[in-house]
């Protein structure tokens, strides 16, 4: 195994510190540097790009970044326990590396980054796809990232990339696949992880899209989305009742059978529903 700085191999540091992983962050460690920097090459060419990184941990993937040329990572991190393994990372990439302590969720990143901006992360599982939904779906397109290199488990990934007419085929999907490009670019085994989680995991790569593939409201996209899928068992004119006392209309006027179920519904037909529910959006 070669190494790809002259830091610590992740093992010795996550012992010095005591780093061990918490189920209530949603961590999982990857200890193998050279599959961290793989991860990091998957976000295509980070020369002259800041890169926003969620959930650095022991900072695994934050040296893949770096040391695949990163101009610079924001690592945005909750447990207090990692501060000192990343501050090591900073002094052995000088003016390369900004830490910041704080929820995800409530941090806004753009007033530390400079664009061109790219997002890679091993995401906490449990606010993943929280936050690709917001990334998603801002008010203004294009956003602020040209692209999301994202490890979610499996079964989200596939969600991701899913066509109509498949079992995971949903309101990821949906979100995703109007406004980017998504793939699934690599897959990994439970045992790459420490601890091993119960499911295996995958990278999705997302490629921006210039303009969404059809006009539609994000917010209003996104409601109408969620709401399709939250009842996808039964008829769109009953999952969607509770949006418009007249949604059979609307479902007609888009060209959709009031008697379809969601996951037979295309991106496009979805969206010229939203924009006949709400055309002032």
């Amino acid at each position: 195994m070669t190494a790809i700085d002259t830091l610590p191999p992740l093992r010795e540091v996550i012992a010095d510190h005591q780093l061990s992983a918490r189920k209530s962050l949603g961590q999982n460690f990857l200890l193998d540097l050279n599959l961290t920097a793989k991860i990091a090459r998957q976000a295509g060419d980070l020369t002259g790009c800041d890169v926003l990184e969620i959930g650095p941990g022991p900072g695994g993937l934050t040296r893949g970044l770096l040391a695949e040329g990163a101009r610079r990572v924001l690592a945005v991190e909750k447990d207090a326990r990692c501060l000192p393994a990343l501050a090591q990372i900073s002094d052995a990439y000088p003016n390369r590396l900004q830490v910041i302590e704080g929820d995800a969720l409530e941090v806004n990143p753009l007033e530390h980054l400079t664009p061109p901006i790219r997002v890679a992360a091993n995401l906490p599982y449990n606010i993943g796809t929280e936050l690709l939904v917001r990334w998603l779906t801002p008010k203004q397109w294009p956003p602020f990232w040209q692209s999301l290199t994202l490890m979610f488990q499996r079964e989200v990934a596939e969600r991701i990339v899913a066509l109509p007419g498949t079992k995971k085929y949903g309101r990821l999907a949906l979100l995703a696949q109007w406004r980017a490009e998504p793939h699934i670019v690599l897959s990994l085994p439970p045992g790459a992880f420490t601890p091993p989680p119960k499911v295996s995991s995958a990278v999705v790569h997302l490629t921006a899209l210039p303009e969404p593939r059809f006009p539609a409201d994000a917010g209003t996209l996104n409601r109408v989305v969620a709401a399709a899928f939250n009842q996808r068992r039964k008829m769109l004119r009953s999952a969607l009742k509770s949006v418009s006392p007249d949604i059979e209309d609307h479902l007609k006027a888009a060209g959709i059978p009031p008697t379809e179920r969601a996951e037979q519904v295309s991106l496009e037909a979805f969206c010229a529903l939203a924009r006949s529910l709400y055309p002032d959006d």
